[in-house]
């Protein structure tokens, strides 16, 4: 199955958690929801209250309750959300940025999503003894999107063609590990810097 697909069928999921009869203003008032909801955990992680997240939005608590019945509604839409914009980025980017650098680009904007994933962290794990859909749409959107920007850049000879997609995955993904201090995005962009160094092809 091509990853677009993969993309295509995981948004499919997400649009079917909404409700499919909302008033435009309900509607407007979820989106918001979910925007500022995103912002929120990834700023101040799981101290981002519920309430919080309401008063940000403009809408009383009873509204998000309507919406997202328990925390653990909005992390997993939220959660979708990030990661399906993060696996659409690779098509974006690649149409806007030579091969290498849409590779870059990509990884930097993979910060910004676990920062968010982070500050959802304790919902995650509810959730994955739940739904297992979830997680597999993870592992199969990232890995299909990071793949076709790696594919591409070593086509042109921009990167070793020796790595694995998995490989560079897994060292993406342990930007998680870093200690959740006020300076853990500049080292996250710095040591993405530092892979990016190992994956060209010096001459």
């Amino acid at each position: 199955m091509r990853w677009e697909l993969h993309l295509a069928l995981a948004e499919q999921r997400t649009i079917s958690l909404a409700p499919t009869k909302l008033r435009a203003d309900a509607r407007r008032n979820r989106d918001r929801l979910i925007e500022v909801a995103a912002d929120a955990f990834a700023q101040k992680g799981a101290e981002a209250s519920l309430e919080y997240i309401a008063r940000q939005a403009g809408v009383g608590i009873g509204t998000l309750y309507r919406h997202f019945p328990t925390r653990e509604h909005l992390v997993e839409v939220v959660y979708r959300r990030e990661l399906e914009g993060l696996a659409a980025a690779a098509i974006e980017l690649s149409q806007k940025y030579a091969p290498d650098a849409a590779l870059e680009e990509w990884m930097q904007r993979f910060v910004n999503y676990i920062a968010t994933k982070r500050g959802m962290s304790n919902s995650l794990r509810i959730l994955m003894t739940s739904n297992s859909s979830l997680f597999a749409d993870s592992s199969g959107l990232l890995r299909g999107a990071l793949g076709s920007l790696l594919e591409k850049a070593a086509e042109q000879g921009l990167i070793r063609k020796d790595m694995e997609t998995m490989d560079v995955l897994h060292a993406l993904s342990s930007i998680y590990s870093i200690p959740d201090a006020a300076d853990w995005r500049d080292r996250s962009h710095r040591l993405i810097g530092l892979l990016m160094d190992g994956l060209r092809c010096h001459k």
